[in-house]
């Protein structure tokens, strides 16, 4: 085998040790013979087994200390610190077994004080060097491809992010910006901190920059705008680092660099939440999910999956959104007792056999069809799931004695416009009055649009600008609420552990947005100009369509509860007999296919429900929003 054969079989870290072992003995001759230097009477010499009992002390005294879990090419000050303290522990023993051997024969005290300095100077200086070249060395054939970048931010996000470019070797971090007056004039990393954030203009333009990098992960959603805006005024690109709650929950990683996307923009600030309510009240129970391949069931599995549930099974009509949802929960919690179960809930006999089998203790009923236009002319397929669907689900949840049975609906239920809210808003009627007549506790939850939800206007819209536009809007005044996914399922969840029983929980939804100006930041964060590169139209409110969503019934008297985002309605009656014999009346209807029949009985279910199979003229449309505050 050659030399350099024999090299590459040797351990990295047994090299490291090896060179570590070289240096304290070397350390220990340079401190004799610079204490024998300075008195050249005396003459140098070692005891026998000097060496091999510096080494064996100090190499114990290196294992304890941690010195070789750290790699060299991260060396910093706690490599440093370890290497110091090694140094000094190791001189002290060395010394009282070099007494015990030989009473310190022929070892001045003094050479126990040099020693752990040398040691500190010959251990630390290659890892610096080493840690320094690494850092410094450039691909030559990337040179040209090195990017000039500005990260906004000098909190330590922004510090570790200029250590990992500057290790990534294909990006120059010319500066930092901030607001912090105690920042002016300070460096960071060898990088200076520019100016503030309103001089980011000025700034690029000066400093040649290429594109610039947000490292704020707790910014407000508020002041998150406010960098965009700035970023925007610029006309470079930007990215962004994930926020905390996206790190601590496991979607991204720290450091990881990402376009910015709508959701840091439209999302709210964190939601409070009282784990402590919530977990209590679904730990050691057995959890059942419909719609569990959704966007808001899935969601709802992940977070009841880390809550120390006794077992999870999700209902879901969608093989592949199954398929899914099934690998991803057995891949993250192989410890969770789960089912999947391909199923309708619009089918009796599947249901009464998975409720007799699992006996689900907590059920959230997240399946539903959601599409307003596409339901709009399908109000058979709409009842037959939205309506007879939760209902079976519901009777069930009865029957086999659930704790706990939560509808997840709509603000679309809130006087309904279209067959899509009309037959949520019967969904809920049913619940709600079925809850006085049972054991379980039916709970309905509403809320409004969730950010990149399937089949919802943000990933048309991405799809769209991808494909050069135009971005279709019906109107350009129409407005709607939004929260993100995560955010929906977590106060489905604390609103879970608030109810006791028949009530309307309806979530703050913050204030609405205007699609218009959805669609503009939308192609603003795709890197072109709305309304020349990317065309904006207007086609018109579609049948159903409202310009405003509402969140409560004027005649639903809403009030806070314990938890600032989730507000209680109270609600309305319904004489019982009647409400079965409408159902029923309905369910014959949707068994032959009865449309008119079904109309009359969604009719006499809502009264104030107006029929519409065309959109009226917007600027006739006047829809009273009333204030969540």
């Amino acid at each position: 085998m050659s030399l350099r054969k024999y090299i590459g079989t040797i351990h990295p870290r047994a090299a490291v040790v090896l060179h570590d072992l070289t240096m304290a003995a070397l350390a220990w001759w340079i401190a004799k013979d610079l204490r024998y230097a300075m008195i050249p009477d005396e003459a140098l010499g070692f005891q026998l087994l000097e060496f091999p009992l510096v080494l064996l002390v100090q190499g114990l005294v290196f294992t304890w200390t941690g010195l070789y879990k750290g790699l060299w090419r991260f060396a910093s000050l706690p490599d440093l610190w370890n290497i110091l303290r090694a140094a000094v522990v190791g001189a002290a023993i060395t010394g009282l077994v070099l007494f015990l051997y030989g009473r310190l024969d022929g070892v001045p005290r003094s050479v126990l004080l040099l020693y752990p300095v040398v040691l500190v100077v010959l251990l630390g200086v290659p890892r610096l060097a080493y840690r320094f070249w690494k850092d410094s060395r450039l691909d030559l054939f990337q040179t040209q491809q090195v990017k000039r970048v500005l990260i906004v931010g000098a909190d330590p996000a922004g510090e570790a992010l200029s250590r990992d470019l500057r290790r990534d070797g294909h990006f120059s971090v010319v500066g930092f910006v901030d607001d912090r007056p105690s920042l002016r004039g300070a460096s960071i990393n060898g990088h200076p901190v520019l100016g503030r954030l309103e001089q980011l203009p000025e700034l690029t333009h000066e400093a040649a920059v290429e594109m610039l990098l947000i490292a704020l992960p707790g910014a407000t959603t508020s002041e998150m705008r406010r960098v965009v805006e700035l970023c925007d005024g610029t006309g470079l690109p930007y990215r962004t680092v994930p926020r905390l709650e996206d790190v601590v929950a496991g979607r991204a990683q720290f450091n990881e660099i990402k376009e910015v996307a709508i959701e840091d923009l439209l999302g709210r600030d964190a939601v409070e939440l009282d784990w402590t309510a919530i977990r209590e009240s679904l730990m050691g129970r057995r959890v059942l999910v419909t719609g569990g391949g959704g966007s808001i069931g899935s969601e709802l599995c992940r977070q009841v999956a880390c809550l120390g549930i006794a077992s999870l099974t999700v209902v879901e009509h969608s093989e592949y959104n199954l398929y899914r949802i099934s690998q991803e929960l057995r891949s993250q919690f192989p410890e969770l007792l789960f089912e999947s179960i391909l199923a309708d809930v619009g089918d009796p006999v599947a249901m009464r056999r998975l409720f007799a089998s699992q006996r689900p203790q907590v059920v959230f009923h997240a399946a539903a069809y959601k599409h307003v236009p596409m339901l709009q002319g399908q109000l058979r397929s709409a009842f037959r799931n939205n309506v007879l669907g939760s209902r079976t689900a519901a009777d069930l949840a009865d029957e086999f004695h659930a704790e706990c049975f939560v509808l997840i609906s709509t603000d679309k239920a809130v006087n309904p416009t279209s067959v899509m809210g009309a037959c949520k808003r019967v969904a809920e009627i049913y619940c709600q009055n079925l809850n006085a007549r049972s054991q379980t506790h039916y709970i309905t939850v509403r809320f409004g649009n969730v950010l990149d939800s399937a089949g919802s206007v943000v990933p048309l819209f991405r799809e769209q600008i991808r494909s050069g536009g135009p971005v279709t809007i019906t109107h350009p005044e129409i407005s709607r609420y939004f929260m993100t996914i995560p955010e929906a399922c977590q106060l489905i969840l604390q609103a879970a552990s608030l109810g006791k029983g028949g009530e309307i929980f309806a979530l703050d939804m913050g204030e609405p947005v205007k699609i218009r100006d959805l669609a503009e930041q939308m192609i603003r964060l795709a890197g072109k100009k709305p309304g020349t590169e990317v065309p904006i139209i207007y086609t018109g409110l579609r049948a159903g369509e409202k310009l405003f969503e509402e969140l409560f019934h004027p005649l639903e008297n809403y009030s806070a509860t314990t938890h600032a985002k989730i507000f209680l309605a109270q609600h309305r009656e319904v004489a019982w007999e009647l409400l079965l014999a409408l159902l029923a009346k309905a369910a014959e209807a949707v068994t032959v296919f009865d449309e008119d029949e079904l109309r009359r009985c969604v009719s006499s279910l809502l009264p104030a429900f107006r029929w519409s199979d065309t959109a009226q003229p917007a600027d006739v449309i006047s829809i009273r929003r009333n204030d969540t505050k």
